[in-house]
């Protein structure tokens, strides 16, 4: 079997260290300049881990200035073969409440400033012109994982979900988050995008928990999304996603990943366009 490392990028209310065994802290820069943070070292169950904090631990980086592909590189470098992700998002439709977790498995990209490849023919970037598909952005046995592990230990979740992912970093206007209601996307946030697409480049199984703190700005019974609302439900989802993922890591090293790694590092090279590389 292919010995697996698993990525945990901790977004807003997860980036707590405490979650991993043995842990080192390493300071790295990679081709694409320095992650948003030390990587942390160690290991859940006997699984080997990294951890990173997209925002850095005191949550001192915009969405917009996260170095997403330092961060996803860095996880790349350190030998990580799947990417596992928290998110804070405002739910778009009526049936997901705060406090639920939905597990992504499309995106919508409302971003405009985000370098979205590491295939740029920079100094630094990766040579050649890929064309990554994206029809399905995220890991499905992944997500399987993790859905079976939110029916084992009882947590509210949703088993699919499309992402809508705005530039931030302030929160969308109510006609905005009107028409992302009206378009049918389930969450909006401000990180997925270029994460997911990056981690897809690098051949890494990626997978999503997206936290819901709020309604966004488009429900009339509701009071529109706003910092100190949010930050009441962190206390809450952090532990929900701690404990998710504390269960949920061990059955990944179960799994026989032999195929899924060749055949994500495979879908990679056959999407640089011949010529370029």
């Amino acid at each position: 079997m292919t010995t697996i490392k698993i990525g945990i990028i901790g977004g807003s209310g997860l980036d707590n260290p405490d979650i991993l065994e043995g842990r080192t802290e390493k300071f790295v820069e990679t081709p694409f300049g320095k992650p948003s943070d030390a990587l942390l070292i160690g290991k859940i169950k006997d699984v080997d881990c990294v951890l990173l904090a997209r925002h850095g631990r005191s949550h001192k980086i915009n969405p917009t200035s996260v170095n997403y592909r330092a961060n996803i590189c860095a996880l790349k470098m350190e030998g990580c073969t799947h990417c596992i992700v928290t998110t804070a998002c405002g739910s778009l439709q009526e049936g997901i409440h705060p406090g639920d977790i939905v597990f992504l498995d499309q995106f919508i990209d409302r971003t405009q400033k985000r370098t979205q490849t590491f295939f740029d023919c920079s100094e630094t970037g990766m040579k050649g012109v890929c064309h990554i598909p994206m029809h399905t952005p995220f890991c499905d046995d992944s997500v399987q994982i993790l859905i079976n592990s939110a029916k084992a230990i009882g947590l509210n979740h949703h088993p699919t979900g499309t992402m809508l992912t705005i530039e931030g970093p302030r929160f969308s206007s109510k006609a905005e988050s009107v028409l992302w209601h009206q378009w049918g996307a389930h969450c909006v946030n401000m990180s997925t995008v270029p994460e997911v697409v990056l981690a897809k480049e690098a051949g890494l199984s990626y997978a999503a928990i997206a936290l819901v703190t709020d309604y966004d700005s488009w429900h009339e019974s509701k009071e529109p999304v706003n910092v100190e609302n949010v930050l009441k439900t962190f206390k809450q989802n952090a532990k929900q996603a701690c404990d998710l993922i504390l269960h949920a890591i061990p059955k990944f090293a179960q799994k026989d990943w032999t195929d899924i790694v060749k055949a994500n590092k495979d879908l990679v090279e056959g999407s640089i366009m011949p010529g370029t590389k």
